[in-house]
């Protein structure tokens, strides 16, 4: 499909809200409410859009508002541990979640679930290869190793992941912060873009446009097969 498709316009749409709140943490180091509650709500209100059976671009997704809210709630299940742990901000959950909304009301939470994890995967690996530049540059090597042996002994030992994160925020004065927005921009755009372009999602109608024109197919060759028979047997008496 056509990239610069009205169609695939929510997902322009996330990808700018995701490099606009990698930008914001990037200078200060959190992610304000008052960006990533709207990308929330209006994805929800995206779905809910679909629900009611009105589309704002005609084919312009798939999902419902129970998509969009599933997709919120997979959003926040796959960053909440790194969260616990004080390997991110509220902010960059809250993004995440933001994704998740308009992902699911975009592709259907049957589809959209998959692309929100890939997306996710990606992002962590690119944060951690930004973390992986950042110990070399700075050559803390002993310090880190140390600090991953406390979160370990702490998701082991603490008893509840609450305690987990009260322990992480006391610690995080200590360490060397990293702006989780880029890496998740990163992998959320950069997966939008490159493993999985910029698609839109087959609707309801165009599927079923698809069978019957598979069917009218299917129809037309069982009708010309006895001719082909025919040309088929002439031609092999003719040979022999």
């Amino acid at each position: 499909m056509e990239i610069l498709s009205p169609a695939c316009w929510p997902l322009w749409f996330i990808c700018l809200a995701m490099i606009a709140s990698a930008i914001i943490d990037w200078w200060m180091f959190k992610v304000p409410n008052w960006l990533t509650f709207p990308v929330i709500i209006s994805g929800w209100i995206f779905g809910l859009i679909h629900t009611l059976g009105w589309q704002v671009v005609p084919s312009d997704g798939v999902g419902g508002i129970g998509d969009s809210l599933a997709g919120t709630a997979w959003g926040f299940a796959l960053l909440l541990p790194i969260y616990a742990i004080g390997g991110m901000g509220a902010g960059d959950v809250k993004m995440t979640m933001g994704f998740g909304s308009w992902v699911g009301a975009f592709f259907g939470i049957a589809a959209g679930w998959w692309h929100i994890m890939i997306a996710f995967f990606v992002g962590a690996i690119a944060g951690g290869i930004i973390g992986l530049i950042m110990m070399a540059l700075r050559g803390q090597y002993r310090q880190n190793a140390a600090h991953m042996q406390v979160i370990i002994m702490d998701l082991f030992t603490a008893g509840s992941m609450s305690k987990v994160s009260t322990k992480a925020k006391e610690r995080r004065p200590r360490w060397h912060r990293l702006p989780y927005g880029v890496p998740l921009c990163i992998g959320f755009v950069g997966y939008l873009w490159v493993a999985h372009p910029l698609e839109k999602p087959v609707t309801p109608e165009v599927s079923a446009t698809q069978s019957a024109m598979q069917q009218k197919g299917t129809l037309k060759l069982d009708k010309t097969r006895p001719e082909v028979a025919d040309a088929l047997l002439k031609s092999h008496k003719t040979q022999t």
